[in-house]
């Protein structure tokens, strides 16, 4: 190796004694400095690490002023040290000074020298500090003695990360690795918790950085290797996709770069330079990502995700560890962090100690979403990177409210959000008060809250919410948790439970909303320009009529004795609701024609989510029993707006004229046909939305049960006939925007908690 001195196997053997010697972490780290100069055949090896404000602090030095250490700081981008912290690549120059970057630091005495070479300290793509070579000389670094500092560097990230090096850290000048930082993402759940990381996917820690058998490693890394490729086979050729969360596109990349021989050569040559199987991983895919990181390309952005799949599942077979959270060793106060997570592996946890859940992906009209909901546990999803940038234990924050995330909060925060917590649940406390309070309007007006729900753990939600119904049953949430299609008979056991565990109250069951975002692991996916406007739910159920006459007759066969309420989803037609209501009537003769119980009653309904039936009120009022207001697609297909984009999602407001007068043109035409309307959505949810609602006609919701509280509280005090008023003399008024403002100071001026 060219000006350096037994290259980098014998650095890694004489790094490895000095790890292994008793002293202070000072000590350590200045014995460190030493070697790499001696080795490198260098006048000068300084370390810098990052502290929590960003800063970058000289934390040792061979050469340079050692009076200078801990005393000289700079900013990240400031200077050549700067500059590879915020890029996190490596710079070798010949000539220092005459780069436009060069920060001269008097104190260091380094204005002698010339040669210059410095490598990120890169621990899961973070930068955590520089590990800086310089000569006298003009010399030229090259590619080895580029790759020897990289590993150096790996080995000070790991002292880093450890903690070691915290004890040297001035009061506050923390080291960046525990730094506080706050995210936001997008809201999945509502609610505030408090607790401490545990990754759904455990980050293997690897310990052994330094390789004994150099020949041995390689041969472990080809055996892991192989075995990776033979899972991921064997996966794909079973199709059992479903107990990680995973689709068939996922691991067919995966796949892909498990064969790529680009990624595996460099992770080979890595072992020959000294490292670990387990290290020369970690060290590639720690380079990688720090690049990928800093591309504003979404394509290499979305492909860092699979290359850390691979790197994850060859880490877990070079240590023997398995994947996945222990479940059974759940702390207390566990705050949930990954970067995807399937409904079923949620609902393995114990709820009892899970306080947040914080995801890299997921949206807010997720399955994954829905079950935090039903389960009440805040939940923030589409938070980038987090998975790598906290460690098990780690103190977090999830407020669900806003999609806000706290990593390593000072005490500060911690402190204001322990406080919103305490008036949350005072809140909440009251609001179960007004439990066996009937919803009445002040002026007498019955009100209708039900509560929306897809699992049997939702049903206690009834009594502690006070709740007269479900009006919304998600029946295929049964289908997104299981492994493989259930039965008609599993389907049936649900749906009776269900019923029982109602105790008479009434439930809605809607029919199997598939298809679009909502793809079932184990049935084939169908590639769609545009799935939300696709093959999906009654269009499924309609072309496919075996699975929707399954799912009806289990329906019909539980709720014998019992009355039954049920509604299609994505309806556009009137005429596709009449074929599927003909569906019923088959399966019905079918019960009477073989003795089965029957129902008491039978009502079928529709829901209203697809802007061409709000065209089609008056016919479709005649033919159904009741409708469902799905308002949150009804509204993204309204305003051509997905409700998933950050980008265009709150370009409209569900308080505006357009969306009110449509929402009222539907209650109207229902009410002229005495045909019952239920609104099923967020914004039935939200207080000052519900109100307007409310002025507008609508009689029941069907909302999450954290919404029943403030939603009751709020029409207890409302007066209908005066609000009625002021929305008829603003829809009548010319106004073409948002009518909120009025409407909060209509809330405010009659005193209307909203």
């Amino acid at each position: 190796m060219r000006g350096a001195l037994g290259g980098p196997r014998v650095l890694l053997r004489r790094l490895r004694e000095v790890m292994a010697e008793p002293v202070s972490a000072q000590d350590r780290l200045d014995r460190i400095v030493v070697l790499i100069a001696a080795n490198m055949v260098a006048e000068v090896c300084s370390v810098y690490v990052m502290r929590t404000d960003g800063t970058l602090e000289l934390y040792a030095t061979e050469g340079l002023n050692r009076e200078a250490v801990h005393l000289t700081t700079m900013s990240s981008g400031e200077g050549l040290v700067g500059l590879i912290a915020r890029e996190a690549e490596p710079l070798a120059l010949s000539d220092a000074q005459s780069h436009p970057a060069f920060s001269y630091k008097p104190e260091t005495g380094e204005e002698i020298y010339h040669a210059f070479l410095g490598v990120p300290i890169l621990r899961a793509g973070n930068t955590l500090g520089v590990l800086v070579v310089q000569n006298k000389t003009h010399r030229v670094y090259h590619e080895e003695e580029i790759e020897a500092l990289q590993i150096t560097a790996m080995v000070i990230a790991e002292m880093i990360a450890s903690g070691e090096l915290q004890a040297l850290a001035r009061p506050g000048a923390d080291i960046a690795i525990r730094r506080s930082f706050h995210q936001r993402g997008v809201v999945l759940s509502d609610g505030v918790g408090l607790g401490y990381v545990v990754l759904h996917e455990p980050r293997v820690v690897v310990k052994d950085l330094i390789a004994e058998n150099v020949e041995s490693e390689v041969k472990r890394l080809e055996d892991a290797i192989t075995v990776v490729r033979t899972e991921i086979d064997r996966l794909l050729e079973r199709g059992d996709v479903a107990h990680h969360g995973e689709h068939r596109d996922v691991l067919e990349t995966v796949r892909m770069f498990a064969n790529d021989k680009g990624w595996i050569r460099r992770i080979r040559e890595a072992v020959m330079t000294g490292l670990t199987a387990e290290a020369a991983v970690e060290r590639i895919q720690s380079d990688t990502r720090a690049k990928i990181l800093r591309q504003t390309d979404p394509y290499l952005r979305e492909r860092l995700h699979d290359l850390e799949d691979i790197a994850d599942r060859l880490l877990h077979v070079l240590v023997g560890a398995r994947r996945g959270a222990a479940r059974e060793e759940l702390p207390e106060n566990a705050i949930l962090v990954a970067r995807s997570m399937g409904p079923a592996a949620l609902l393995d946890y114990d709820r009892g100690r899970l306080r947040g859940l914080v995801l890299e992906e997921g949206g807010p009209s997720s399955h994954i979403a829905i079950v935090a909901r039903a389960l009440g546990i805040p939940a923030v999803g589409r938070v980038e990177g987090v998975a790598s940038l906290v460690e098990t234990g780690d103190a977090m924050i999830v407020d669900g409210g806003v999609g806000d995330v706290q990593i390593r909060p000072p005490p500060d925060v911690e402190a204001a959000y322990a406080e919103k917590a305490r008036l949350r649940a005072r809140r909440q406390e009251q609001y179960r008060t007004l439990r066996e309070v009937p919803s009445v309007t002040r002026d007498g007006v019955p009100i209708q809250l039900l509560l929306n729900a897809g699992l049997l753990v939702d049903l206690p939600n009834l009594a502690e919410t006070g709740a007269e119904g479900i009006g919304l049953f998600r029946t295929e949430l049964q289908f997104m948790v299981s492994e493989r299609l259930p039965t008609g008979s599993e389907q049936q056991v649900l749906y009776r439970q269900v019923l029982a565990e109602a105790q008479g109250a009434p439930v809605t069951f809607r029919t199997l909303d598939i298809g679009g975002d909502k793809i079932l692991p184990y049935m084939q996916a169908v590639e769609e320009e545009n799935p939300a406007l696709g093959w999906r739910a009654i269009r499924i159920g309609l072309d496919r009529p075996g699975l929707l006459r399954a799912q009806l007759r289990a329906l019909l066969k539980a709720a014998a004795g019992h009355q039954l309420k049920v509604m299609f989803p994505m309806v556009a037609t009137v005429e596709e609701f009449l074929r599927a209501k003909a569906m019923v009537g088959r399966e019905q003769a079918y019960l009477r024609k073989y003795g089965h119980a029957e129902p008491t009653s039978v009502s079928l309904g529709v829901m209203v989510e697809v802007p061409s039936l709000v065209f089609q009120i008056d016919q479709i009022a005649r033919h159904a029993d009741f409708l469902s207001v799905g308002s949150n697609d009804l509204l993204q297909f309204l305003f051509a707006a997905d409700r998933d984009n950050r980008q265009v999602s709150d370009r409209f407001d569900p308080l505006s004229v357009p969306a009110l007068r449509a929402l009222k043109s539907i209650v109207d035409g229902a009410a002229s046909h005495g045909c019952p309307v239920t609104l099923c959505g967020e914004v039935g949810g939200r207080p000052l939305e519900a109100m307007a609602l409310i002025g507008i006609g609508y009689r029941a919701f069907s909302m999450t049960p954290a919404s029943v509280g403030p939603v009751k509280a709020m029409l207890l005090a409302l007066d209908t006939g005066a609000l009625r008023g002021e929305i008829e003399a603003l829809l009548a008024s010319g106004e073409t925007g948002s009518l909120r403002p009025a409407l909060a100071a209509f809330a405010a001026a009659h005193g209307l908690p909203v």
